[in-house]
C-alpha cells in the first residue's frame, strides 16, 4: 500500500506568518504577568517615594528578557517535559509495581525542584546575612547553598511519592494537614528559643513557597493525570482528588526537610555572637567552618569587618604570608566587579542545562529503557527542551539584571516613607572641600549641628556636615544624600509605615489577579461548586489573602517580629477550619496558596524583604512569601464555609 503521507514544505514567509501570530500570543501572556507588578513597583518608587530607578536601563533589559525566558521556558515544558510526565503516569501503573512507581516520584520531585526557576534565587540570597548574626543561616545560604535545594528537592521527592498514593489509594488530603502543619508549627516554636534555629525559621517557611513554580506543580499534575486515567473510578478521576493536594504537600515537605538539616547542622555551628566576638583569634576555629576553607574566610572577613575587628581577626593567622595572599586577592576585587558578559551568559547556560537535561534524561531514560515505549513526535519533545533550556538560562539572566535588581532597590528605598536611609549610590566626591563653610545651627532642643551649603545644577540646598566623610589631607568630602522620612519628622513615622503596609498590600493584591494559574484555578471551582463559588470571588478572596499575607510579612521585618507570631494563628485556626469543612473545599483552599509564588513573585519579593531589612538592621528578611501563603488558604476557606452555608441554606428553602 503507497505512503499517503505527504510532507508540505514552506517558504521563510511562510513560515514567518505561522510562528510570529503564536509567539506574540505567548509573549503577551507573558507581558501581562510581569508587567502589572513591574509597572506598580516603578510608580511608586518614582511617585510617592519620588526617587530614581538606579540602573534603569539594565533593569528594563533584564525585564525584557525575564519575559522572553518565561516565554520560551513554559513553551518548552508543554511541548516537551509535560507530556513524557503524563505518558509516563499512564503506563508506570500499568508496567511498574509500587515501589517502583514511588521511587520515580521522588526522583521526580527532586529533579523539579532542581529546574524550578526561582530556586537560584535562594543561592543568591545570602550576600546581606551577616554570619556573627546568624551563623547557621549564613552557612546555608553561602558554603552549603548545595545542601539547602538538596533538602528542598528531597522534600518536594516525598511530597510527589506522598501525592502519587493519593492519587492511587483515594486518601483524602486533611490527615496530611493535621499531621504535617502541627510538627511544622512545633519546630517553629522550639527554634523560637534557639538562637540560630531562631533566624533559620523564616528561610524555611519561605522554601515551600519556592517549590510551587512553573516546572512542579504542571509536571506533578500531568504524572498524576495519567495516573487518575489507569487507576480513577467510573468519573475518571482518582479518588475525588481531582489534581488538587499535591501542590500543598509539595509546599509544606520542603519546610521540614530545611528544619531537620538545620539541627543536624546546628551541632557543628558557632552559636550567633557579636562582631567583636566573632573576629577573636579563639574563635577562628570554629568561624572558619562557615567558609569554604581559610582563603574564603579571609577574603570575606577583609571585606565586611571593621578596620578594629580585622586587625584582631588577622592575628589569628598562622602566617603573614597567607594573609598577604589574601589580602593582595583582595585588592583586585574591584577589577572583578565588571561584568564580564560572555562569562555571564555562559555561566546561565551551564546552569540551565545543569537543571533541565537531568530531570530530561531521567524521564527518558525511564520512558524507554523501563517501560519500553517508543517516543512520540520526538522533534516537538526536544524542540521543547531546547526552548527550556533557552528559556531558562534568559530568564536567570533576567532575574540577575532585572527583577532582583529591581526589588532590592525597592526594598532599600520603601524605608524612605518613615525614616532617613542613606543614598549610597547617590554619593558625590566633593573635591578641594573647604572647611571654613561649615557653619553651626542650633537645634529646637538646643544642641549643635553642623551644616553647610552645596550648589547642584540651579538648586541651593543645606547639607549635615559628618567629620567622619571628610578626608583632611585630600581636602575632600563625601557627600551621601538622606533621604526620608515621607511625611516629615519621627513623630509622624507611623504614616509611613502605614504607607509601606498599604503599598505591600496593593502590590499583593494586584500581582495576584495578573496571575493565568488563578484563572484556572477559579474555573475549576466554579465548575465543581456548580456556580455556587464563582470563579470572581475565588480570585478576589485569593488576591486579598495574599495582600493581607505581603503586609503582615513586611511588619514583620520591620518590627523584627519572629514569624511564629505571624503565621502561627493563622495555621492553629486552619486546623480548625480543616476539619470542619468538605474535603473538596480543603483541597483548593490549600492548593490556592501556590498561585501566589510564581517565577516573578518570588525574586522579587524576596529581593524586597531582603532589601528592607538592610535598611532597618534586622538580620535576616525571609518570611514575606510564607505570610503570603498562609493567609489565601484562611481566606477561602472562611468564604468557602459560608458560601457551603448559604447553598445548603436556599436548597433547605428557609
Amino acid at each position: 500500500m503507497p505512503n499517503t503521507k505527504r510532507k508540505t514544505k514552506l517558504n521563510a514567509g511562510q513560515a514567518l506568518q505561522l510562528i510570529v501570530p503564536y509567539a506574540k500570543d505567548k509573549l503577551v501572556e507573558q507581558i501581562k504577568a510581569v508587567s502589572v507588578i513591574v509597572i506598580y513597583l516603578v510608580l511608586f518608587q518614582l511617585i510617592v517615594l519620588r526617587l530614581p530607578i538606579q540602573q534603569a536601563g539594565v533593569i528594563t533589559l533584564g525585564i525584557v528578557l525575564v519575559v522572553i525566558g518565561l516565554a520560551f521556558f513554559i513553551d518548552g515544558l508543554n511541548l516537551g517535559l509535560m507530556p513524557l510526565g503524563e505518558i509516563c503516569g499512564v503506563k508506570l501503573p500499568q508496567k511498574s509495581k509500587l515501589p517502583g512507581i514511588l521511587l520515580f516520584a521522588l526522583i521526580l520531585g527532586v529533579g523539579a525542584t532542581l529546574a524550578e526557576p526561582a530556586i537560584g534565587v535562594l543561592k543568591a540570597a545570602g550576600s546581606t546575612v551577616k554570619p556573627w548574626d546568624a551563623p547557621l543561616l549564613f552557612r546555608l545560604l553561602n558554603k552549603d547553598s548545595t545542601l539547602l535545594v538538596a533538602a528542598v528537592g528531597l522534600g518536594v521527592g516525598l511530597a510527589v511519592m506522598f501525592g502519587m498514593l493519593r492519587f492511587l489509594y483515594n486518601w483524602s488530603l486533611k490527615p496530611f494537614i493535621m499531621t504535617i502543619i502541627p510538627i511544622l508549627l512545633a519546630f517553629s516554636v522550639f527554634a523560637l528559643f534557639n538562637k540560630n534555629l531562631m533566624h533559620l525559621t523564616g528561610l524555611a517557611w519561605d522554601c515551600g513557597g519556592v517549590t510551587t513554580g512553573p516546572v512542579t506543580v504542571p509536571l506533578v499534575l500531568s504524572l498524576g493525570i495519567g495516573i487518575s486515567r489507569i487507576v480513577g473510578g467510573k468519573d475518571g478521576e482518582s479518588g475525588g482528588c481531582n489534581g488538587f493536594g499535591v501542590v500543598t504537600l509539595a509546599s509544606a515537605f520542603p519546610i521540614l526537610t530545611v528544619y531537620i538539616l538545620g539541627v543536624v547542622l546546628m551541632f557543628s555551628t558557632p552559636v550567633p555572637m557579636s562582631e567583636v566576638e566573632f573576629s577573636k583569634p579563639e574563635n577562628h576555629e570554629k568561624i572558619v567552618k562557615l567558609f569554604k576553607n581559610e582563603a574564603d574566610a579571609n577574603a570575606y572577613m577583609t571585606k565586611n569587618l571593621s578596620e578594629e575587628n580585622l586587625a584582631v581577626y588577622l592575628s589569628s593567622q598562622n602566617s603573614s604570608e597567607e594573609i598577604a595572599s589574601d589580602e593582595t586577592a583582595l585588592s583586585v576585587e574591584p577589577e572583578s566587579e565588571k561584568i564580564n558578559v560572555g562569562k555571564v551568559i555562559l555561566t546561565k547556560f551551564k546552569e540551565a542545562l545543569q537543571a533541565v537535561l537531568p530531570l530530561s534524561l531521567f524521564l527518558l531514560l525511564v520512558l524507554v529503557v523501563i517501560l519500553r515505549e517508543k517516543i512520540k513526535h520526538k522533534d516537538e519533545m526536544f524542540l521543547g527542551l531546547s526552548y527550556a533550556i533557552i528559556g531558562m538560562m534568559l530568564f536567570n539572566l533576567g532575574i540577575e539584571f532585572g527583577l532582583s535588581k529591581l526589588g532590592d532597590q525597592i526594598g532599600g528605598n520603601l524605608p524612605a516613607s518613615f525614616k532617613a536611609i542613606a543614598m549610597t549610590s547617590e554619593q558625590k566626591n566633593i573635591e578641594n572641600f573647604d572647611k571654613s563653610l561649615v557653619y553651626d545651627a542650633v537645634n529646637e532642643d538646643g544642641t549643635q549641628e553642623e551644616f553647610f551649603y552645596m550648589k547642584d545644577g540651579q538648586k541651593i540646598s543645606t547639607v549635615t556636615f559628618d567629620e567622619n566623610q571628610y578626608d583632611a589631607e585630600k581636602a575632600e568630602y563625601k557627600y551621601i544624600p538622606v533621604k526620608g522620612p515621607l511625611f516629615g519628622k519621627k513623630e509622624n513615622a507611623f504614616w509611613g509605615i502605614f504607607v509601606v503596609l498599604l503599598f505591600a498590600f496593593l502590590m499583593g493584591f494586584s500581582a495576584t489577579l495578573a496571575e493565568p494559574a488563578l484563572n484556572t484555578l477559579g474555573a475549576t471551582v466554579e465548575t465543581l461548586t456548580v456556580g455556587t463559588f464563582k470563579k470572581s470571588l475565588l480570585i478576589n478572596t485569593v488576591a486579598i489573602g495574599v495582600g493581607i499575607g505581603l503586609s503582615a510579612g513586611v511588619a514583620k521585618i520591620i518590627w523584627n517580629i519572629p514569624l511564629i507570631y505571624i503565621i502561627g494563628v493563622p495555621y492553629a485556626i486552619l486546623l480548625v477550619l480543616s476539619a470542619i469543612s468538605e474535603e473538596n473545599f480543603v483541597n483548593i483552599a490549600w492548593d490556592s496558596a501556590g498561585v501566589t509564588t510564581g517565577p516573578i513573585t518570588v525574586p522579587l519579593v524576596l529581593a524586597m524583604g531582603l532589601g528592607i531589612s538592610s535598611q532597618v538592621g534586622v538580620v535576616e528578611g525571609f518570611g514575606i512569601l510564607a505570610s503570603a501563603s498562609v493567609f489565601p488558604i484562611l481566606a477561602v476557606l472562611l468564604v468557602g464555609l459560608y458560601t457551603n452555608h448559604r447553598r445548603k441554606k436556599a436548597l433547605s428553602g428557609e
